[in-house]
């Protein structure tokens, strides 16, 4: 007697097939890293270097203060103060936009970090926590004005426009996410009775925000001291995380490039930016902006020659917007002690980056260059 096929059956069949890809992926890589190991070697070198002279000292400060700010409940407070604005918004408890804040200030994979630990406390559940990270998987300002905008493309006049789509686009993404999820959440108050602290009734919101951050702090119980030490622990281990996924993306980027695979794709989407009016050389930055961000964002910048302005920076708002594999396994890492799934957060980025494109050209007469 045959089987039911059941509504899983599609969803298993491509966790395995993912599965299945990334191991073959896995040992292929591993192959050409002993076919060519002077070329793995050089791309380590490198990944490591951009982990140790630009990650670890941009986010090793947030990871640690974020740590803090979670035990001292600065998070309860925000979160009983912003619960009328991100409820509505995006049916999300107040506690995330503190996730927010922090995840557009300190860029990508920050915002991760923070909803995975919000998800350990049940403060948000699953589908909240899903849109959480994919509205905060962005840049911070440092890199995206002063080394693309300005290191990367010579130019800071493009960087109000660059904002503007970037953070637009994750703000339009996270409305557009809203509406997901409904289903699964229906019938469950548990889900959003743990995501908000109950407060005691009368006085001003302020005064209920800082009852609820001092009974958050109550909770914890650490000494500063012993709190300060778990953060830099933590923190550390989350860095190494970090560092080794970014040599690792570094080492498969560079392989890839001289097995001659990456050429066939980029002829291929040069050929598919050509006939929808394009200019073929963006194909570069496309390519090795799908691997890591800094790589597809200074070929962006290096197709200046042959692609206006408007279509680079278009290109530059893509790749940082879909963010890369390289953050991609990041915050995947961080994430994996939850209930979070990839598929969503893919979709997610690849829509991001479809805004920030749009953004790009609706905006550019307003916010272009000299008006345009």
């Amino acid at each position: 007697m045959s089987k039911r096929m059941t509504a899983s059956d599609p969803v298993r069949l491509v966790k395995k097939t993912m599965l299945l890809g990334t191991g073959l992926l896995a040992l292929w890589i591993g192959g050409m890293a002993l076919a060519m190991p002077g070329e793995a070697l050089q791309a380590s070198l490198r990944g490591l270097a951009v982990w140790w002279e630009v990650l670890f000292p941009a986010l090793f400060p947030f990871f640690v203060l974020s740590e803090l700010l979670l035990g001292f409940g600065v998070v309860h407070l925000t979160g009983t103060l912003l619960d009328p604005l991100m409820r509505p918004l995006f049916r999300i408890p107040g506690v995330g936009g503190f996730v927010v804040a922090m995840g557009f200030a300190s860029g990508y994979p920050v915002g991760a970090r923070l909803t995975s630990r919000l998800m350990e406390q049940r403060l948000v559940n699953r589908e909240e926590g899903e849109r959480l990270v994919a509205m905060t998987t962005s840049s911070d300002p440092i890199f995206l004005i002063g080394a693309v905008c300005i290191g990367f493309f010579g130019r800071a006049d493009i960087a109000p426009v660059m904002a503007a789509a970037h953070y637009g686009g994750a703000m339009l993404l996270g409305l557009a996410l809203r509406g997901r999820g409904r289903t699964a959440e229906a019938g469950k108050p548990e889900a959003s009775g743990a995501s908000s602290p109950v407060l005691p009734e009368g006085g001003g919101r302020m005064r209920r925000a800082l009852a609820a951050m001092h009974r958050a702090r109550l909770a914890d119980g650490r000494p500063f001291g012993v709190m300060l030490q778990d953060a830099l622990e933590s923190s550390i281990r989350l860095m190494i995380v970090v560092g080794g996924l970014v040599v690792f993306f570094s080492v498969a980027l560079e392989l890839l490039l001289h097995s001659g695979i990456l050429s066939a794709l980029r002829s291929g989407l040069g050929a598919v930016l050509g006939a929808i009016g394009l200019v073929p050389g963006l194909a570069e930055a496309v390519v090795q902006g799908s691997f890591e961000v800094t790589l597809g964002s200074r070929a962006a910048a290096e197709a200046a020659k042959t692609a206006p302005l408007i279509d680079q920076v278009a290109a530059g708002a893509f790749v940082l917007s879909w963010a890369g594999l390289s953050v991609h396994a990041q915050v995947a890492g961080l994430m994996s002690r939850t209930s979070w799934r990839y598929l969503p957060f893919l979709r997610a980025r690849l829509l991001h980056a479809a805004f920030a494109v749009g953004l790009i050209y609706l905006l550019w007469p307003l916010l272009g260059p000299h008006g345009g």
